[in-house]
């Protein structure tokens, strides 16, 4: 028959029960905790950079390319048609005013000078036998007007003789009348050849201006010629650095064409393109940076180009230090043209998490997590972004690309 069972085995057999209970939900919780553990997202601090969130200045600039160049350059053209016939400084060395650079042929251009002075020389003699011929014809004239004025004379005389034998009974009227007609006819003929020598004076001023202007306008083509036969050894008119020369020998070269380029080294500017998009955006005396290497250097802008090719204006900026170890002539620099500037405001370093919204995610460090948060911006440039809100000074802001992760509330930081 059954035995009843003890109290003491019961409580013995209920205490088992509720150990096997309790540890069955201790390893539950414990592999609840363990499978969370390993489904929470991570992310290697090795992987990633960050910046600290601090006060400062934010300027809102326009990116610009640019390259640097000498503040003066002289670029020395051909005066002459002609062909190089030597060159005597090489690229790169430096030039003293009125040291030879590049030598053209001379010989055309003697040839065409001697010409000219042959041409002018011929002017010369025509101009004294034009004199002479023109002086010939005004002393026959005056000849003309001294026998003319002695035979109004001796009309005049037999014209008094008429009236005298008239008043005393021995002539007639007609002898008179005639007497006075052959004076009138001797006096009008007199008065033409006064007109005529005047008249024949002032052509003659004439004739000899003109052969005189024509001198005048040979003579400075003789001049301008022999000037730029005398500059036919091209050389520089300052010192400087050449930074080009023409070294095709035997090259025909027109006059106007440039030969060679002359730059002083020691103080530079910079040209810069940017697209025709932001040209309203420039404007004379607009602050701009230029970086070269690491190195900013302020400056304005000092002149901006009024028109656009193939989609790009061009400016030229000059620089407070135009005179910088830095600068070099030729090298590419980043140019920001500022717009705005703020001043004492939150920023952080720019870099790829800014999408250049005015309002988006970022994730914020803090302990060992990295956790996402909706943060404001303004203005940005090349190296700081403006926060209007969501994050204060000293706190620190992955600046890393994280697109990946931008559904993620929070991440774990593993070091």
């Amino acid at each position: 028959m059954d035995r009843a069972i003890s109290t003491s085995t019961q409580n013995r057999r209920q205490r088992r029960t509720w150990l096997l209970g309790a540890g069955a939900l201790l390893l539950l919780a414990a592999c609840l905790f363990a499978f969370r553990n390993v489904l929470k997202p991570t992310l290697e601090r090795n992987a990633i950079l960050t910046a600290k969130v601090e006060t400062g200045d934010v300027e809102a600039a326009l990116t610009a390319a640019g390259v640097v160049i000498p503040a003066h350059e002289a670029v020395i053209t051909s005066p002459i048609q002609s062909t190089i016939r030597q060159v005597t400084v090489a690229v790169g060395s430096k030039v003293l005013p009125g040291q030879t650079i590049l030598e053209l042929d001379k010989e055309q251009t003697t040839s065409a000078l001697a010409k000219l002075q042959d041409e002018q020389q011929q002017n010369r003699n025509k101009n004294s036998q034009l004199q002479l011929s023109l002086e010939k014809a005004l002393n026959d004239l005056r000849s003309q007007e001294q026998v003319q004025l002695v035979r109004v004379r001796s009309l005049q005389s037999a014209l008094r003789d008429e009236q005298y034998l008239l008043k005393i009974g021995g002539g007639t009227s007609e002898s008179v009348r005639q007497a006075e007609l052959n004076l009138k006819i001797a006096q009008l003929e007199l008065k033409r050849l006064g007109e005529q020598i005047r008249n024949q004076r002032a052509a003659n001023g004439a004739d000899v201006r003109e052969l005189g202007f024509t001198m005048q306008i040979q003579d400075r083509s003789i001049a301008e010629l022999a000037g730029k036969l005398a500059q036919a050894n091209i050389s520089s008119q300052q010192p400087g650095v050449l930074t080009w020369v023409n070294e095709d020998l035997g090259t025909t070269v027109q006059a106007g064409d440039p030969l060679a380029r002359v730059a002083d080294l020691s103080r530079f500017r910079v040209r810069a393109t940017i697209s025709d998009a932001y040209a309203d955006a420039l404007h004379l005396g607009d602050p701009v940076v230029i970086r070269i290497n690491d190195t900013d250097l302020r400056g304005t802008v000092s002149t901006v180009s009024p028109a656009v090719d193939k989609g790009v204006v061009t400016f030229y900026a000059t620089l407070a230090q135009d005179h910088h170890p830095a600068l070099r002539s030729n090298l590419r620099a980043d140019v920001f043209v500022v717009t705005k500037a703020h001043h004492n405001v939150v920023r952080v370093k720019n870099g790829p998490f800014y999408q250049g919204g005015k309002e988006q995610p970022v994730f914020v460090v803090q302990g060992g997590k990295v956790t996402r948060r909706v943060v404001q911006f303004g203005d940005s440039n090349l190296d700081f972004v403006e926060i209007i809100g969501g994050l204060r000074p000293g706190e620190e802001v992955v600046v890393s690309d994280m697109k990946e992760h931008l559904e993620t509330p929070e991440l774990t930081l593993n070091n």
